[in-house]
C-alpha cells in the first residue's frame, strides 16, 4: 500500500461514505449535512475520490475540519478525474490518499472495482447515498458486507434510479436503513460523551419464551449471525427478537452487527 499524507488508522471511528456518480441535490445535501452531524464524534471518512457523492463527502469533511482518505485505483503519480486534481493538496494536509497500484501500472477501468474492497476493508462501516441498482457503490456495500462490517444505506423513493441501490440492499437485509447523522451514531455505538448514564433498571423484565432463549444464549457479546444459527431462527426473526429486547433495556446494539447484554 502506497500513502501520501499523515491521516491516522488509529481512529476508532472510521466511515467509508460512497455514491452514485451522478446524485441528486437531495443527495448531496444530505451527505454534507450527515458529515456536519457526524463531525461531533470526529470520524475519518474514507472514499473514492470520484465525482459525485464522493468528492461531496471530502469537501463536507474538509469544510468540517476532519481527517479524509481517498482511495485510488491508480498510482499516486495521477489524479482521475483531473478536475480534482485541485483537492489532492487539501485532502493531503487533512489526510491522506492510497493506493494499492505502483506508480508505473497501466490504467486500467477494472482497477477502479478492486480498490473498492479497501475502501470497504479501511472502514468500521460503509454507508451508501444514492446508487442505481448497478453500480461500484454496490460493489463496495457487498465487500463491506462479506467483511462483516456495519452497512448503511439511505433510503428514497421507489421510483428514483438513484434509490434503487440503496432500497435493494435494504430489502436483502444487507444494509440498515439510516436517515440522519444519529441513526449511524446509534448503530455504531458512538457516543459524544462517554460520562456514564444512571439509569434506574426494572428489577423483574417479562420476557417471551424465545426472547428469554435468545437473551441467554448472549453470555458473551455475539454476532446477528451466530445467535440466529444457534437458536434455529431465520436471522429476520432474530433481528427483530433482539429489538425488543433492545427495547426492554435488556441488550445492547455493537458496532459489526454485534450484541450483548446490557
Amino acid at each position: 500500500m502506497f500513502q501520501k499524507g499523515g491521516a491516522s488508522w488509529k481512529n476508532e471511528r472510521i466511515l467509508s461514505i460512497v455514491g452514485t456518480r451522478n446524485p441528486t441535490s437531495r443527495g448531496v445535501d444530505f451527505c454534507k449535512q450527515l458529515i456536519e452531524d457526524l463531525a461531533e464524534y470526529n470520524p475519518l471518512i474514507v472514499s473514492g475520490f470520484a465525482r459525485g457523492i464522493d468528492i461531496a463527502a471530502y469537501k463536507a469533511a474538509l469544510d468540517n475540519g476532519l481527517e479524509t482518505v481517498a482511495c485510488l485505483g491508480h498510482g499516486l503519480n495521477q489524479i482521475y478525474p483531473t478536475e480534482h486534481k485541485i483537492h489532492v493538496e487539501s485532502v493531503c494536509n487533512q489526510g491522506a490518499i492510497l493506493t494499492e497500484f505502483w506508480s508505473n501500472s497501466s490504467f486500467e477501468k477494472s482497477n477502479f472495482l478492486k480498490r473498492n474492497r479497501i475502501i470497504a476493508g479501511v472502514a468500521h462501516a460503509t454507508l451508501v447515498i444514492e446508487s442505481k441498482s448497478k453500480g461500484g457503490s454496490l460493489v463496495t456495500a457487498e465487500h463491506a458486507h462479506h467483511y462483516g462490517r456495519d452497512v448503511f444505506a439511505v433510503p428514497g423513493r421507489v421510483s428514483d434510479m438513484q434509490s434503487a441501490g440503496c432500497l435493494n440492499l435494504i430489502r436483502s437485509d444487507k444494509a440498515r436503513m439510516i436517515t440522519s447523522a444519529a441513526d449511524v451514531s446509534f448503530w455504531m455505538g458512538w457516543e459524544s460523551n462517554p460520562k456514564p448514564k444512571t439509569v434506574q433498571k426494572e428489577l423483574f423484565i417479562s420476557m417471551t419464551e424465545e426472547e428469554e432463549l435468545l437473551f441467554n444464549l448472549l453470555e458473551t457479546k455475539t454476532s446477528l449471525d451466530a445467535l440466529a444459527l444457534e437458536a434455529k431462527l431465520p436471522i429476520s426473526k432474530v433481528a427483530a427478537i433482539l429489538f425488543q429486547l433492545e427495547m426492554k433495556g435488556c441488550v445492547r446494539p455493537m458496532a459489526g452487527k454485534q450484541f450483548e447484554r446490557a
